[in-house]
């Protein structure tokens, strides 16, 4: 079965402990610590050894186990030290984006050049890296997806599969997930409404309130016996802890219902 989180940069305006309590509250299996520069370090690379120990009580206290981070940065130094970081915490997967320009064929082998550098990197910490499609990068679709899974053919490589994004450059996701569902490792998930190049306001990301067809998303996931980490991720305005939660609490019961239903 799947292993449902949420990303912490949800949770940017509070401490990872708050965020964590909070998530665990709303029933979720997991949590991806954000190491979002700029955005929310509830992972920060610059004081990753002076955390360690309260990261791995915060998570082993609430019985809330990593499932992974969200880096977001190509930056090889950056990530020897996020990979590094996860090897000691116990964080399996890194994803990040693919960088480039959509429908540039000189910026996707670039990013193809650099990701699969980065595999190597991961796989000599013995963690999973993991990329998804992002609107307006050099891989967006499915078409770019699969480009990228089959110049990088490293086991520690992966495809994070991205429902929004894949809706957003105008495909259905629940048809393009069996495409690729044997190379993902890792699914950030949230919904939005229309098909705009941004996802939409905060509490328009909580699943089931857009138009993604979600059910027929995780339909393809348990049809293929994906059982990897599914992490709520819902960027924009920052939320107070109240709003942060009540959009993870409504995301995992509408998941939670759509499981049970396919699980039964």
């Amino acid at each position: 079965m799947v292993k449902l989180g949420v990303n912490s940069v949800l949770f940017k305006t509070v401490d990872f402990e708050t965020a964590a309590k909070a998530v665990k509250l709303c029933g979720y299996d997991g949590i991806e610590i954000s190491g979002i520069a700029g955005m929310c370090e509830h992972l920060n690379l610059s004081r990753w050894r002076e955390d360690k120990a309260n990261l791995r009580a915060i998570s082993d206290g609430l019985g809330l186990p990593f499932l992974s981070t969200e880096i977001a940065s190509r930056d090889r130094q950056r990530l020897l030290t996020a990979f590094e970081a996860c090897a000691e915490i116990g964080i399996p997967v890194v994803n990040i984006g693919p960088g480039g320009a959509a429908d540039n064929e000189d910026t996707l082998k670039e990013a193809l050049e650099v990701l699969t550098v980065l595999a190597a990197d991961a796989a000599s910490f013995g963690v999973t890296l993991c990329c998804k499609a992002h609107v307006g990068n050099a891989i967006y679709n499915t078409p770019t997806t699969l480009r990228m899974t089959d110049a990088i053919t490293n086991p520690a490589f992966g495809v994070d599969m991205d429902p929004s994004h894949i809706w957003r450059s105008g495909e259905d996701p629940a048809v393009a997930l069996p495409q690729v569902i044997s190379r993902v490792k890792h699914i950030h998930i949230r919904d939005c409404v229309g098909r705009e190049p941004a996802p939409g306001a905060p509490a328009d990301q909580a699943c089931g309130r857009g138009d993604i067809d979600l059910y027929g998303y995780f339909k393809a996931m348990v049809d293929a016996g994906y059982d990897g980490p599914v992490c709520l991720e819902v960027i924009g305005p920052d939320q107070d802890l109240q709003h942060a939660t009540a959009i993870a609490a409504e995301s995992r019961g509408y998941m939670n219902a759509i499981m049970k239903r396919l699980y039964k």
